[in-house]
């Protein structure tokens, strides 16, 4: 199987190494805190160079102790970038109560 070329190519792929739920709500909380550091650093800006921090920390907790798999955002720069788009879709399919379609969709 080739690379993914496309960031839609990519998804599917994503969605296969978040399966586990408790991986999946440490992301979200990740991502909840991250906006509400970057929100915080509208005052204090100095809180800009934390904004990753709680997102990567705990998704790589969800990763490691829950998935048992390696983020996809360390194998190349672009999957980096896509990780992250990712994260974003995911984060709004969970608010929205979507996300169980595309692990369907996912699961063979």
């Amino acid at each position: 199987m080739s690379p993914p070329q496309t960031f839609e190519e990519f998804w599917p792929y994503y969605v296969s190494q978040h399966m586990n739920a408790t991986c999946r709500r440490f992301h979200f909380v990740g991502t909840m805190l991250s906006a509400l550091v970057l929100v915080a650093s509208l005052c204090q800006p100095w809180l800009l160079l934390a904004v990753g921090v709680p997102g990567y920390a705990l998704a790589w907790v969800g990763h490691f102790v829950f998935e048992k798999n390696r983020p996809a955002s360390w194998f190349s720069l672009k999957f980096a970038a896509w990780s992250f788009r990712g994260d974003m879709r995911m984060f709004g399919r969970m608010l929205l109560g979507r996300m169980d379609e595309e692990l369907e969709r996912a699961t063979p």
